[in-house]
């Protein structure tokens, strides 16, 4: 039997109910009316208010992996910002430590120039400004080098002096720097007074024995020297000024036999500051 001469209809069977166009027409008009009547009525309102609460948990849980990454990169974005600030905190720390130490130790350069330039006013014609290059590394003599030298009018045997006494001398000049020997080096002698008993001495250097120290030559075993004793030049050497402070008596040590006493002192000059002042020599200025 050939296939297209066979019946395609629907069987009588099967033909139950309304028709389509007819369920169409219907279901629209319902869907019409039940969406007026929740216009007007609010009839949905509360189901959407039990649903909305029955989907809260659900809704709150798909969105917590979102809020999670959010926050950890928060996080990390708050931690590397606090270490940046930190960081720059630490550099302006450390930036204004620097430039207070800075503000500290010109306001100390200033205080000793001044000094400087008070001992200055007391010798007008035969005394310099020099500053101080560096120190000799020598173990067997303590030097200096500072900035001026013969073509700045120095010559050897010129005292030099600081705010608070004196240094040394020049004991060898370049064109352009001069060598310092430091009282405290054991080559130098110094003619000094102490200046509560009006007593003369000459006082030579011993740079091993406490720090750098000085020793004061043949002082009788009676002689009125204390603690504390300040001496200074006597003037008579015709090198230093008299006058300037030299140091101070640090030991009396009286030996019972001995005829002499053996009377150490620390040198005045702390050496603090990066200047000093050369006195060109007494004897010299007079002959001039």
């Amino acid at each position: 039997m050939p296939l297209d001469s066979l019946d395609r209809s629907t069987p009588a069977f099967f033909r139950q109910g309304l028709s389509s166009t007819l369920k169409l027409i219907l279901l629209g008009a319902l869907s019409i009316g039940l969406m007026f009547a929740d216009h007007r009525l609010q009839m949905s309102q509360p189901i959407r208010a039990a649903l909305s609460m029955a989907l809260m948990p659900l809704q709150w849980a798909s969105l917590l992996p979102g809020r999670l990454v959010d926050a950890t990169g928060q996080y990390f974005q708050g931690v590397e910002s606090a270490q940046d600030a930190q960081l720059k905190y630490q550099a302006l720390t450390i930036s204004q430590a620097q430039r207070l130490q800075r503000v500290e130790q010109l306001e100390a350069e200033n205080t000793l120039l001044r000094e400087l330039l008070s001992l200055q006013a007391q010798h007008p014609t035969n005394s310099k400004v020099c500053e101080i290059l560096y120190g000799v590394q020598d173990p067997y003599s303590e030097k200096l080098i500072i900035n001026k030298g013969s073509l700045a009018g120095l010559q050897a045997g010129s005292a030099v002096i600081d705010a608070q006494g004196v240094v040394g001398q020049v004991t060898r000049t370049y064109p352009m720097r001069s060598e310092v020997t430091l009282l405290i080096d054991r080559s130098q002698h110094i003619s000094i007074m102490n200046a509560r008993t009006g007593v003369r001495y000459v006082a030579q250097g011993l740079p091993n024995s406490m720090g750098g120290a000085l020793e004061l030559q043949y002082v009788p075993t009676n002689a009125d020297d204390q603690k504390d004793d300040l001496l200074v030049t006597s003037g008579i050497d015709g090198v230093f000024p008299a006058g300037l402070h030299v140091g101070r008596i640090s030991t009396v040590d009286r030996k019972v036999n001995s005829s002499f006493a053996r009377v150490l002192a620390y040198p005045a000059s702390e050496r603090k500051g990066r200047h000093v002042l050369v006195i060109s020599p007494a004897s010299k200025e007079a002959r001039s």
